[in-house]
């Protein structure tokens, strides 16, 4: 340290002085301006990307909100619908059975009234033939019967006192 002090020098150190001095001043103008306007700029950006992103973060935070609540309301709609189509369903299957037995009920109290009108039809139909036979079998009885001239007439003369006595 002492040999610097030895060969200190005024005028080289005032000319390195100016020299340095001229140096930061042309550094100043030329270099560290721009160096120092483009960090700027880049901290301008990186602050407006953060703020962007930011504002993205708080718009898909909103958009998620907003897609939760239309779920939930698409859910809220869906199930209603499935409750209306259900009670529409119950009610149609409610009333095809209520038709379906009135159907069934008319049908049997038709065919009841139809079996009654072809029993008593029957039963017409079966007396008429019963009553053919009886007459074919009487008209037969009374022509082996009064084949002869004198069980005919005694026929008739019972006849006539059965009518008297009544």
């Amino acid at each position: 340290m002492e040999k610097l002090i030895n060969d200190f020098s005024v005028g080289l150190f005032f000319w390195q002085l100016l020299l340095f001095v001229l140096l930061l001043l042309v550094l100043r103008k030329y270099a560290w301006k721009p160096i120092l306007n483009a960090v700027e700029d880049r901290e301008q950006s990186i602050e407006d990307a953060l703020n962007q992103a930011e504002k993205a973060r708080e718009e898909m935070q909103k958009l998620q909100s907003d897609n939760e609540r239309i779920l939930a309301e698409a859910r809220a709609e869906r199930d209603t619908i499935l409750k209306e189509a259900r009670e529409i369903k119950d009610k149609m299957i409610s009333d095809a059975k209520g038709e379906a037995s009135a159907q069934a009920e008319n049908i049997i109290s038709s065919a009841k009234e139809q079996i009654k009108n072809e029993k008593m039809a029957a039963i017409t139909d079966l007396k008429n033939q019963v009553a053919e036979m009886s007459i074919e079998i009487a008209e037969m009885v009374l022509r082996k019967e009064l084949e002869d001239k004198a069980k005919q007439s005694e026929l008739v003369k019972g006849q006539l006192d059965n009518f008297k006595m009544n």
